[in-house]
């Protein structure tokens, strides 16, 4: 089996998988068995429109034997005004139902969370597992980094795809943008204005971080929940774990040791995504300023993960 996907209200993650023709074989679970229905349902309806793909539902977690990725989604979602961090304690007791029944039935599996706070929750995974670092991963900052770029193509009027520049850290309020390497089809914006993002800086740049860290509020404010550019997001990370593309993504991952991070905690850096999971860390050059908000990030999120209970 290629693929298992627990949803839990993030559904266009589904569709995504599912049109862009990454995975043979697609298992939903959810104990709510009229919405697992109804997802299941509405995907096999379309499959006319994609390459030939089999997928089932199902409230069982032996539907999901042997799957090579187990996509966790499930929990209580993030509501207008609430922090991401505020979700641990509820989101941690539906891990402790889900990732052993997981790993029972698929102990060779990678387990990519996407649940929030999908920092903390992938640490939770990690340890409810007892799988080696590499093969649990969180969905991070991926998402932020595309919105970042989306964001840069649009003051400087070019298209997202030459735009680039990483969001690193925690997938929430303090991410870190990496100005000092964030380019334009390789020209460094700080080699062009030295004051780019820094609080010198006249054409106000930082403004376009805060977008992204606003921005899922924005939406769910909005339409009530976020859901394409995540699906897209998992869909891409997907890709590159199935087919062992040993591609580049910020994404959340064990980080003691990475950048003196004397920590155990899970962060987004860049990491290259195969089929085993994380194959390699690549370590930024990293100025001092975005060095020791990397630091102030990892204590941080300590402290919360020594308030919770795995």
């Amino acid at each position: 089996m290629e693929l298992l996907q627990v949803i839990e209200s993030i559904s266009h993650n589904l569709g995504e998988l599912a049109h862009k023709n990454i995975a043979s074989e697609l298992v939903l679970v959810d104990r709510n068995p009229d919405k697992l229905r109804g997802e299941t349902l509405d995907l096999q309806h379309g499959l006319a429109f994609v390459r030939n793909a089999q997928v089932y539902g199902d409230t069982q977690y032996s539907a999901t034997a042997g799957s090579k990725l187990c996509i966790v989604t499930a929990g209580v979602p993030q509501g207008p005004g609430d922090s991401r961090t505020s979700l641990a304690p509820k989101n941690l007791e539906i891990f402790k139902e889900i990732i052993p029944r997981l790993v029972k039935y698929s102990p060779e599996t990678i387990l990519l969370i996407v649940t929030n706070p999908v920092d903390t929750l992938a640490y939770a995974a990690w340890k409810l597992s007892g799988f080696p670092a590499n093969r649990v991963i969180g969905s991070g900052t991926n998402l932020d980094s595309s919105r970042f770029r989306f964001l840069l193509s649009q003051r400087l009027k070019v298209v997202p795809s030459i735009c680039h520049g990483w969001i690193i850290g925690e997938h929430g309020d303090s991410s870190i943008p990496i100005w000092s390497d964030a380019n334009l089809a390789g020209v460094r914006l700080r080699d062009v204005d030295s004051r780019v993002g820094t609080k010198k800086d006249v054409e106000n740049w930082s403004q376009l971080h805060q977008e992204v860290v606003g921005s899922a509020q924005e939406i769910i404010k909005l339409k009530g929940y976020t859901s394409w550019g995540i699906g897209l997001s998992v869909a891409a990370l997907t890709r590159a774990i199935l087919e062992n593309s040993q591609s580049s993504y910020a994404v959340s991952t064990l980080v003691q040791g990475i950048h003196d991070i004397s920590e155990d905690v899970f962060l987004s850096v860049p990491c290259i995504l195969g089929d085993t999971g994380v194959s390699r860390i690549i370590l930024q050059t990293l100025n001092r300023v975005e060095l020791a908000d990397l630091h102030n990030c990892a204590k941080s999120l300590y402290e919360i993960q020594k308030s919770l209970h795995f």
